[in-house]
């Protein structure tokens, strides 16, 4: 299932901090810490506690976080389906790491170990 440009540019533009609180709550409903996505957001953008907390108040676009990241080497190992689409199979670079994102605070709030999370080889 490939994307549309108008979805791509509409998740672009979205801002971070808009979504965040959404992600916290996921997680912490389903027994899983603030702490532990934000290890999960850091495993894969190498931003710390106190640079995420920068973007959340500058209010980035999901575009700029993504712009100013540095992606693990190992975010390809990540797979599967999220919101309907497959992972593998998105084209649009910054779309596929928006979904990369998804997917892994998706596995943190279904339980999943954290080694495994954070694609330790």
């Amino acid at each position: 299932m490939t994307t549309t440009p108008e979805h791509d540019a509409r998740i672009a533009k979205m801002t971070f901090a808009s979504v965040y609180p959404h992600y916290v709550s996921k997680v912490e409903k389903k027994g899983r810490t603030k702490e532990e996505l934000h290890q999960v957001i850091q495993w894969l953008t190498g931003f710390n506690e106190d640079k995420l907390q920068e973007l959340i108040d500058e209010k980035v676009t999901f575009e700029t976080l993504f712009q100013r990241a540095t992606l693990h080497p190992n975010a390809e190992l990540i797979k599967g389906v999220i919101c309907g689409y497959r992972i593998e199979e998105i084209t649009t670079p910054l779309t596929k790491q928006v979904r990369y994102l998804d997917k892994l605070i998706d596995e943190l709030a279904r339980g999943r170990k954290m080694e495994k999370i954070l694609r330790k080889v």
